[in-house]
This record gives structure tokens, sequence and C-alpha cells, in this order.
């Protein structure tokens, strides 16, 4: 026998063990992850869409506003979105994950458990399309406006569902979640 006194009680005085298994994805931890893949995603956006337009500049001189300087807005405006849905529905349906998840170990999941199907995937993160307004002139200008008005709600929705940090994309996306590995 030891002579130690037996560990105090959780609640008095020692922490509680970690919880194990999966935990519903907290607001931080994604609002992190959706940065780092942001900043990656940005950096390939930003090169591809400059080599557009740069392309379309040199190639037009007649003024700013010409239709070879709307083609090139147009065209920046598809890439862009594909580049962004594209990338994060591929990710989440192959993998489940993307880079900005893996990091902070986060994991989206379908209603069945598993990774989410490609159309759950693109259901999710259609917010992020916003950017194809930019294919009609005056709206163009309103694609970020709509795009933080959805990372409000989705921070509002995470933030108002303290049981499964659901907001209305992944109640749109048929009942996805984002679990934490603990």
């Amino acid at each position: 026998m030891s002579d130690l006194p037996p560990p105090p009680a959780p609640g008095f005085g020692a922490p509680a063990a970690p919880p194990t298994g999966r935990q519903p994805g907290g607001l931080l931890d994604r609002f992190l992850a959706r940065l780092i893949d942001g900043i990656l995603l940005g950096i390939v956006n930003a090169v591809i869409v400059s080599a557009i337009i740069v392309g379309a500049v040199m190639g037009d001189s007649g003024g700013l506003y010409t239709a070879s300087t709307y083609a090139a807005t147009a065209v920046s405006a598809v890439v862009s979105t594909v580049i962004y849905v594209g990338y994060f529905a591929f990710m989440e349906s192959s993998r489940g994950q993307t880079v900005g998840k893996m990091v902070m170990k986060l994991h989206t999941l379908g209603p069945d458990g598993g990774h989410p199907t490609l159309e759950q995937a693109v259901r999710r993160n259609i917010w992020m399309g916003a950017g194809i307004l930019g294919l009609v002139p005056v709206l163009g200008w309103f694609s970020g406006l709509v795009e933080l008005v959805a990372v409000i709600l989705i921070a509002v929705g995470i933030n108002n569902d303290p049981v499964n940090r659901q907001a209305w994309h992944d109640h749109f996306a048929g009942e996805t979640r984002v679990v934490k590995e603990t």
C-alpha cells in the first residue's frame, strides 16, 4: 500500500480529466481554420487573378472601362468562385478537412458521420461563391457585403447553438457538423 493520500475528486482542487473523442468545433477554432485557409487561398487567388487582369490591361489601351476590362473582371469573378468553393468542397468531401482544419484538428462530418458528399460540401460553402456577382457590373460591388453578412450569420449561429455548434450553412447542407478531436 502507498502512504500517499488519494487524489482529490474533480471539482475539488484537481482538474477533471480532459474529455476524449469528438466535441463540436468551437467558434474560435473554426475561425482560425478559415483564416489559415483564407490566407493560403488568398495568395493563390491573387496570383491567378492578377495574371488575368494584367493580361487584359496590357492587351488593351482603350481606357479604364472597356470590354476587355469587363471580360477580365468577369473571368476573375468566375475563377475566384471556383477556387474558393472548389477548394472547400473538394477538401471537405474527400478528406473531411481543409488545411486550416488539419492545423486546428477539426473535421467536417456529413449527416451520416462520414465525410460530407460533394453536394453537401458545396451547399455548406456556397456562400463563398458570392464573388460570382462580379459578372453583373453593379452587383459585383456587393459581393463582399454578401459574404460579410454570411460570415456574421454563421458566427452568430455557431455561438447560439452550444450543443452542436451548427449554423445555417450546416443545416442547408443537410446537417453537417464540424467536430474537434480531443
